[in-house]
């Protein structure tokens, strides 16, 4: 039997895929701030291990959106949530955070603070050490991410640049 409570969360994730199927997408990306940014977060974490391609990229754009203004507001919220991404990518979480590498380098890409932060982590997945990541789809992500963080601060991610080729 469905408590309110998880029917409630069932509407909001359908709410948020309706916004993310927009055709429009791009030019209403801003409308994403009129909702509490830690229940859009919950909801986007469950759609970003989505296959549909379109779909993911419109995630990781929301992901960007959302964490970045949430780090101008509450830079301590913001750092947790980065936390909850790294933790989701650790064999320690019981599950894969498929995708969540390219999240990552969206968000960091939109927030110089939570850059130079976090940079070294997402750059460490790719790396010996211990802390690289095994799946090659995660291998994918973690350099999507960094891709993406190269072309706003390329200077963060130097020493793996021969890897964005």
């Amino acid at each position: 039997m469905k408590t309110a409570s998880q029917s409630n969360k069932r509407n909001f994730k359908k709410q948020i895929l309706e916004f993310l199927r927009q055709e429009n997408f791009e030019s209403k990306l801003n409308d994403i701030h009129q909702l509490l940014p830690m229940k859009v977060v919950n909801a986007l974490l469950s759609i970003l291990v989505t296959t549909d391609e379109e779909l993911r990229n419109r995630v990781v754009k929301s992901f960007g959106e959302v964490v970045s203004q949430l780090a101008e507001k509450d830079i301590e919220a913001a750092r947790i949530l980065m936390r909850r991404l790294m933790l989701s990518v650790t064999e320690e979480s019981g599950g894969i955070g498929w995708n969540t590498p390219e999240a990552m380098g969206e968000i960091m890409a939109r927030s110089e603070q939570l850059a130079n932060e976090y940079h070294k982590i997402l750059i460490s997945y790719t790396m010996g050490g211990g802390n690289e990541l095994d799946f090659v789809e995660l291998q994918k992500s973690v350099i999507a991410g960094l891709k993406r963080l190269s072309e706003v601060r390329p200077e963060l991610v130097e020493e793996v640049k021969h890897l964005l080729k």
